[in-house]
């Protein structure tokens, strides 16, 4: 997230949270994304905002 400029993980770029998550809806550690500890705040928030809207699913 950081190499690719971007400053804020907005809960309507469903597309490119989905790519943080598993095929199974778990999300993937930072480890894995390479996100900073600011962003995977933002990314985790983001990731229970769209499952709460359903726009992602729980399992």
């Amino acid at each position: 997230m950081c190499a690719e400029k971007i400053k804020l993980v907005d809960y309507k770029q469903a597309q490119i949270i989905k790519t943080f998550c598993t095929d199974t809806g778990k999300m993937l550690s930072r480890r894995i994304t390479g996100a900073c500890a600011k962003h995977q705040r933002q990314i985790m928030r983001a990731v229970k905002i769209n499952r709460n809207l359903s726009l992602m699913p729980y399992n």
